[in-house]
């Protein structure tokens, strides 16, 4: 290969660096202060950033000089950096609410009726059955009815699929098998 072929390559590189160099010297120059005026969760994402173009800048060099870069420590440096990234978007990012909750009146009851012959603990239980009540009405009259959905569900008794339209259509135990 003729080292005149490679020339213009080199001076496009060389430019290259130059505005890679004066894009990055506001940033790197003087981070301190430009990280000062930001709320916590974007200085971290600043410092994790800069550190991460730095050290896959370094990585990249290390590849273009025919180093095995992946047993080198900057990649464990990258891999730790990759680290950070997913910690930060964790918290940008919180996890949905929890659909499924523990219904406590029902907790109580198990309870209550396994340990039947403690009328103490039987009456104490069954007032706490009687609070939990309490407390889901009150808050069901706080939430008011937004959809049909839920006010069907109101107006069936609270089971879900089903209305109180015809109850008398509904067929008892053993379905619709006739008898002779």
């Amino acid at each position: 290969m003729d080292v005149t072929d490679i020339t213009p390559q080199l001076e496009k590189l060389d430019e290259n660096l130059d505005q890679l160099e004066d894009a990055l010297k506001p940033l790197l120059g003087d981070i301190g202060v430009l990280s000062s005026k930001l709320p916590l969760l974007d200085k971290a994402k600043l410092y994790v950033l800069a550190c991460y173009a730095l050290e896959s800048l370094l990585f990249s060099s290390l590849r273009l000089n025919g180093v095995e870069a992946k047993n080198h420590a900057i990649f464990t440096e990258l891999t730790r950096v990759r680290q950070y990234f997913d910690k930060i978007q964790k918290v940008e990012s919180p996890p949905p609410p929890r659909e499924t909750t523990l219904n406590t009146e029902a907790a109580i009851r198990f309870v209550r009726n396994d340990l039947g012959d403690n009328k103490d603990l039987v009456s104490k239980l069954t007032e706490q059955i009687a609070k939990e009540r309490a407390k889901i009405a009150a808050a069901e009259k706080k939430r008011p009815a937004t959809d049909e959905a839920s006010a069907a569900q109101e107006a069936g008794g609270g089971r879900s699929g089903e209305t109180r339209e015809n109850p008398a259509k509904r067929p008892k135990h053993g379905g619709s098998k006739k008898k002779k």
